[in-house]
């Protein structure tokens, strides 16, 4: 008997220090994939190729890494809103363009499209703390900007950016006016599971079952289930019910976790949507449901007749 609990003890502590072993080694190559397998982390086209009005910026963070983000407007005197897209994990902003040109046209809106650290033409390498602070320099340098509406930006995140988002509006309620999160996951501890299943009993989130003997060992927890309860701003959540990456699940806890503390939070399910194209399948309901929620949230106003140019320090492509 004591050899068969012996046997057990050291299988358990086996998979426990192989499982330490592979979230040390492999963490961030899992949570963070700035060159997807075939591609060059470069940009394969910029918005020049779909003749879109943009300017290259280059931010700072408070940690001293150079950012790199692509200022999409509508058009030259187009103020506002103005939407911060924050991508999923892989690839890059150029990756994301055909997207953000229906945003453009369906929303008639500007879209601020952020390199985290690490990825497209960003210096560093990316981290949790890295990428809040990168997104942190990006709303700072919309804030003191003259050619927008300045009380009319919304954030967008998609899976790994709607954690980024989340984060930023908890930390800037004065600054963003609504956040709109689509296949968002409750943390990465709640995806550590999926990712690595034979370590589903020694990590998880708040609401998995388990051990957790792993959990102090992940450097990016990136907990927003922990912290969207908190986010003061309108709230649109969008969920593709046929998401083969992010289980729908996760979706819906974000919202039960918001909804009671806030009243201004909407939850939609797209029944055909999966992880990366939920706007393609659900075509016109996913834009007119987020256009409803900004004209709901975010007020409307009337373009001026003066209106500052890009600024002439960034480069500016007209096309």
């Amino acid at each position: 008997m004591n050899c068969f609990w012996s046997t057990i003890l050291y299988g358990i502590t086996g998979i426990v220090i192989t499982g330490v072993a592979l979230l040390v080694a492999i963490q961030d190559r899992l949570i963070y994939v700035p060159v997807v397998p075939g591609l060059t982390r470069s940009y394969p086209i910029t918005p020049s190729r779909l003749r879109l009005f943009y300017e290259d910026v280059w931010l700072t963070s408070s940690d001293h890494v150079r950012l790199h983000a692509w200022f999409i407007k509508l058009n030259a005197d187009h103020r506002g809103p103005t939407i911060m897209f924050f991508q999923e994990n892989a690839g890059n902003i150029a990756h994301r363009l055909e997207m953000v040109r229906m945003m453009l046209q369906r929303l008639q809106c500007n879209v601020f499209m952020l390199s985290y650290r690490g990825y497209g033409a960003s210096e560093g390498f990316p981290s949790q703390q890295g990428i809040i602070r990168d997104s942190q320099a990006a709303l700072d340098h919309l804030i003191q900007r003259t050619d927008i509406d300045k009380s009319s930006i919304v954030v967008f995140g998609r899976s790994l950016g709607g954690a980024v988002g989340t984060a930023l509006c908890k930390n800037n309620p004065d600054k963003v006016g609504a956040l709109i999160l689509e296949n968002t996951f409750t943390s990465i501890l709640g995806m550590a599971g999926i990712l690595l299943p034979f370590l589903r009993y020694f990590i998880g989130g708040s609401s998995s079952k388990g051990l957790k003997v792993l959990n102090h060992f992940v450097r990016s927890p990136w907990n927003t289930i922990d912290i969207v309860g908190q986010v003061k701003q309108p709230i649109l959540m969008l969920s593709g019910l046929d998401d083969e990456v992010v289980p729908p699940e996760h979706m819906q806890m974000l919202y039960a976790k918001a909804a009671p503390h806030n009243k201004r939070c909407k939850f939609v399910e797209f029944p055909d949507g999966m992880h990366m194209d939920t706007w393609l399948s659900a075509g016109d309901e996913y834009w007119t449901t987020i256009q409803q929620f900004l004209e709901e949230h975010i007020p409307e106003k009337k373009e001026g007749s003066s209106v500052a140019s890009l600024h002439k320090s960034s480069s500016i492509s007209h096309l």
